[in-house]
């Protein structure tokens, strides 16, 4: 009979979890419609408005605004002009962080959406356009939208919410300073506290109502990438008198290119090398004294990024040597490699099936872009996912690619954005 009574009040208890998980489910997929205008009016102001890295004062002063009216405790000029809001929920549990980046791009917007950006800027000495032409917008727009749907369910929640809304994703113009966005959130302390992190990012193409992730090593790290080539200066008509750089620089780019194709492992996961930009010279027949190369490299692991950096300084060294010249490389590590935790993936999935069906929910290959989320991942576990936002009917192939004058996002994707942040919050709580 005791036996009996106690298998009973256990089954009672599991299908009071299971009617309390669901409740919450429903209240996410209810409240998320409702906020969906707002979160379409916010991105689009922000659209119109766009401000780049550590000037999005106007930008974090409509979020503070808002996660304070929610009843939120918010900090302000984190990581000079981050917002961080603290939703504490009304039963005992573990702090989720979900974050949203804020800046926009130089970039010149051309299309012909009502709220298209008209702001203009001096960048990098040139004049241009500034624009929302990589989606920062409308994370802003979905995060906030998770915000007031999580803040209605204060009293049911497990635990605290961060909500992190970080600037300068992008990186900035001032090469002076060595710190910024969520490398600089990190260092003032955004993420003492916390148990785990998430945050998505719109892709123009990929679907509407499709989720891809991946487990491990998602998108790549990136090194900045500077080679100085110093020779002999001479009169163009008696090269014999010069140590050119320009040959040299032309052998050690061609020499660069055997790295990928015959040091790295590239069966088992890429890597890119790139020189980007070569400048040397003023006149056509003077060879110059010096030539400068910048470029680009992605990996995905640090025995590879060790690889990968010893080779490009043994072969510039060695090439320049061979020509009398000599090579200084500079790498500057910028981003760690997005890495989402195995066991936080794999436990997170069927929340990813749960608010966008099982058919909707796709694994991707390794990204060659970077992201500087990956900061907040060496600090605790984390889960960066990808949200559609290429019309249903579209091209992957021909839709206009982030950072990119023409690009586009159809907006009907972002209510499975505000679904899946909040969801992610809640399934975890609920499991820790």
């Amino acid at each position: 009979m005791k036996k009996y009574i106690v298998l009973s009040f256990s089954v009672y208890l599991g299908v009071m979890t299971a009617f309390a998980q669901g409740n919450l489910d429903s209240q996410i997929v209810d409240r998320a419609a409702e906020v969906e205008d707002k979160v379409l009016s916010w991105r689009r102001d922000f659209h119109a408005h766009p401000e780049l890295g550590n000037e999005e004062t106007r930008t974090a002063g409509i979020v503070a605004d808002h996660l304070r009216s929610l009843g939120m405790e918010v900090t302000e000029g984190v990581a000079v002009t981050g917002v961080v809001g603290i939703l504490k929920g009304g039963k005992p549990g573990p702090t989720v962080a979900l974050r949203a980046d804020m800046d926009a791009l130089p970039v010149t917007e051309r299309n012909e959406l009502p709220f298209r950006s008209q702001v203009r800027t001096t960048y990098n000495g040139q004049e241009t356009g500034v624009m929302h032409a990589c989606g920062h917008d409308s994370h802003v727009a979905i995060l906030m939208g998770a915000a007031e749907v999580l803040a209605s369910m204060k009293k049911d929640l497990k635990g605290t919410v961060k909500f992190i809304f970080q600037p300068a994703e992008e990186g900035l113009e001032d090469k002076t300073v060595s710190t910024w966005g969520a490398k600089q959130m990190v260092e003032e302390g955004v993420m003492e506290d916390v148990a785990a992190v998430f945050g998505l990012h719109i892709n123009s193409q990929t679907p509407v109502g499709v989720i891809k992730y991946k487990s491990g090593p998602a998108m790549a790290a990136v090194d900045n990438l500077e080679i100085r080539v110093k020779g002999r200066q001479a009169h163009g008509a008696y090269p014999w008198s010069s140590v050119d750089p320009i040959v040299t620089s032309s052998q050690i780019v061609m020499g660069l290119q055997t790295i990928v194709s015959r040091n790295v492992k590239i069966i088992e996961i890429p890597a890119i090398v790139t020189i980007g930009a070569i400048h040397g010279g003023v006149r056509h027949n003077i060879i110059p004294e010096e030539v400068e190369m910048i470029g680009t490299i992605r990996t995905y692991s640090e025995p590879q990024q060790s690889l990968i950096h010893r080779r490009i300084r043994e072969i510039a060294g060695n090439i320049a040597e061979s020509a009398g010249a000599a090579a200084e490389v500079s790498i500057k590590k910028m981003y760690p490699v997005t890495h989402n935790d195995p066991e936080l993936t794999e436990k997170m999935r069927p929340t990813l099936e749960k608010v966008a069906g099982s058919e909707n929910v796709r694994l991707h290959d390794p990204v060659t872009g970077a992201e500087d989320f990956s900061f907040f991942q060496k600090e605790r576990p984390g889960l960066f996912i990808f949200l559609g936002g290429m019309p249903a009917d579209g091209d992957p192939e021909t839709a206009p690619s982030h950072h990119t004058p023409d690009f586009y996002l159809d907006e009907s994707g972002f209510v499975l954005g505000v679904k899946a942040l909040s969801q992610l919050a809640v399934d975890y709580m609920e499991m820790n």
